[in-house]
């Protein structure tokens, strides 16, 4: 058969020929206990499975890989289940992001090198989304994403929880002396009710939201909680509509286009998204071929107003957004600012699959003429000490600090901020502004989430609960405060950030988007000249590959070889 015979299943390739290899490949089937009249001239449907005993937020998959099938099989699909790299938020170090680009790499090439006619993606712990759709953009094939789901909203006492955000709030509080050790037991035991994602707005919802905004899953999906049956349904849903996508051989490249990343970038800054959903959305952009830009978003923030109300930039909690409405009603709620003309996997447009969307509680999900915040969930700062950019979430920060001047005081790395942030030699007051530097994607190594900086003990004794925090590395999308993140180029690679020195004066303006060391240039450039790179962390393997090759904050973060580019071809049958 010719390869590129469009009137073919893509799986025919493998099983129709009437040749040694069409037997071996039928042949090893039937040994799995199919027949010719399970998987002959049925469009083959692969389920990419991020489940692990390890992750938290997939454990209820085992049960939904089982409701895809269902939903596959009831339309004459032919379900295979493929198991792939699960990145665990919790439980992986040094960060999940230093194997995002490898799961994005095993999607594509899982994708390419067997015989599938679409996909079900299956994600939702933070960078299984966005490297399970970076994957299936570079691979493209038919494709749909089912989004994992929060979890159920926690209660300890008479407090509403939000796991992460409420982690990090009451931690502070053990730290301060005002939360006993039984206590901090009890919110250890309730804080995660449920399998599902984080049930804030953390970087899991976000992405969630972000690949509905973009037309890759079923309206609605995002914030469909995990353990409802309605999530089961929607897993049914989801297969059948894999079916059909391979037979009409709808594949991302006719989904995705400009204005359907603009709409990505938009519903972030609506649903004040999480800060690193900046860095995947470019990533996403450029396996597509578009060449986007922080510039893009800065401009989108600036007329994007936030009216999704919960955590950390607000009140509730993604059980509470789901009932209020959904995705849908926001969305419906942005009018003009969302491009209705965009496609969907479901044929329709985002316009049409939101007509009939209807915003339940106005508190929750808030009209544009009474915002949380008029313009967007993440700004973009520059200046000489972020020349290629760096990102503040404000609806998260003290408003005090937005437009500060302090002092700093330097870290080198992580271990030497654990070991002096409580040294009163340090010397770190209120209006100190502390620098974590060797934290990027070479820095760290992978970028990890450690920009929501430690406030120092004696502080939180004082009462005090947010200082100017300015770093290389990424935080979590359930973090909060005045934490100046993603700053490029990363110390590691010779960015400025590498010259700041204890006591220089770092001048933060929200108002004027900027980031500044106040230092002459010429003391500026003896420090340039002095300064030497650091030895790498990893002289082999994944990790000596990933420091090869990934890119800045400000491109993406992905592998350099994995950009959009020449086609990859189909692997020969013979």
């Amino acid at each position: 058969m010719n390869p590129s015979d469009e009137s073919e299943l893509r799986s025919s390739r493998w099983f129709s020929p009437d040749s040694l290899r069409g037997f071996g490949h039928r042949s090893r089937l039937k040994g799995m206990g199919y027949d010719d009249q399970d998987f002959r001239d049925r469009p083959v449907v692969a389920i990419l499975n991020t489940w692990s005993d390890l992750n938290t937020c997939h454990s209820h998959f085992p049960e939904r890989v089982q409701q895809v099938k269902r939903g596959i099989w009831q339309m004459g699909g032919f379900p295979v289940e493929i198991p792939v790299m699960s990145l665990g938020e919790m439980m992986m170090k040094p960060t999940t992001m230093l194997y995002r680009n490898l799961l994005a790499m095993e999607t594509e090439e899982v994708l390419r090198c067997h015989p599938i006619d679409a996909a079900v993606l299956m994600g939702g712990c933070d960078k299984t989304v966005p490297a399970l759709l970076m994957g299936a953009i570079s691979a493209d094939l038919p494709a749909i994403f089912l989004p994992a789901g929060p979890m159920l909203k926690a209660r300890w006492k008479d407090q509403t929880l939000g796991s992460g955000s409420d982690a990090w709030k009451y931690w502070d509080e053990r730290r301060a002396g005002n939360l006993c050790d039984e206590a901090w037991g009890e919110i250890e035991n309730c804080i995660a009710r449920s399998a599902g994602t984080c049930m804030t707005m953390g970087t899991a919802s976000t992405m969630a939201s972000i690949a509905e905004s973009m037309g890759m899953t079923l309206p609605g999906a995002s914030s469909v909680p995990a353990v409802i049956a309605e999530h089961a349904r929607l897993a049914v849903a989801t297969g059948r509509r894999a079916v059909e996508l391979a037979q009409e051989k709808l594949r991302p490249s006719a989904i995705l286009s400009p204005a359907s990343f603009d709409n990505a970038i938009v519903t972030s800054m609506a649903i004040g998204g999480s800060t690193n959903a900046i860095v995947h959305i470019i990533a996403m952009a450029r396996r597509a071929g578009f060449p986007l830009t922080l510039e893009r978003f800065d401009e989108l923030s600036r007329t994007t107003p936030v009216l999704a109300n919960v955590r950390p930039a607000g009140k509730y909690l993604m059980e509470d957004f789901f009932d209020a409405g959904g995705l849908p009603a926001l969305l419906k709620q942005l009018g003009d600012r969302i491009d209705g003309a965009c496609a969907t996997v479901n044929r329709k447009s985002i316009g049409e699959n939101i007509a009939a969307a209807e915003v339940i509680d106005v508190d929750i999900i808030r009209t544009r003429e009474n915002p949380i915040s008029p313009t967007g969930g993440t700004f973009v700062l520059r200046g000489n000490l972020a020349p290629s950019g760096c990102i503040i979430k404000p609806t998260a920060a003290s408003p005090r600090l937005l437009n500060h001047t302090g002092p700093a005081v330097v870290f080198d790395n992580y271990a030497q901020l654990k070991a002096k942030l409580n040294d009163p030699e340090a010397g770190i007051t209120a209006d100190s502004v502390l620098i974590l530097r060797n934290a990027g994607p070479q820095g760290g190594p992978g970028f990890p989430e450690w920009g929501m900086l430690p406030i120092p003990d004696h502080l939180l004794k004082q009462g005090i609960r947010d200082l100017v925090r300015i770093s290389d590395a990424r935080m979590s999308g359930t973090s909060y405060g005045t934490c100046v993140l993603h700053v490029a180029p990363e110390a590691s690679v010779g960015g400025p950030l590498a010259l700041v020195r204890n006591g220089d004066l770092i001048e933060l303006s929200i108002d004027q988007r900027s980031l500044n060391l106040l230092v002459d240039e010429k003391e500026l450039a003896k420090r340039q000249a002095e300064w030497t790179p650091p030895a790498p962390r990893y002289q082999r393997g994944y990790g000596a590959m990933f420091l090869k090759h990934v890119t800045q904050a400000d491109a993406g973060c992905d592998f350099d070889f994995l950009h959009h580019g020449a086609e990859t071809p189909d692997p020969d049958i013979y």
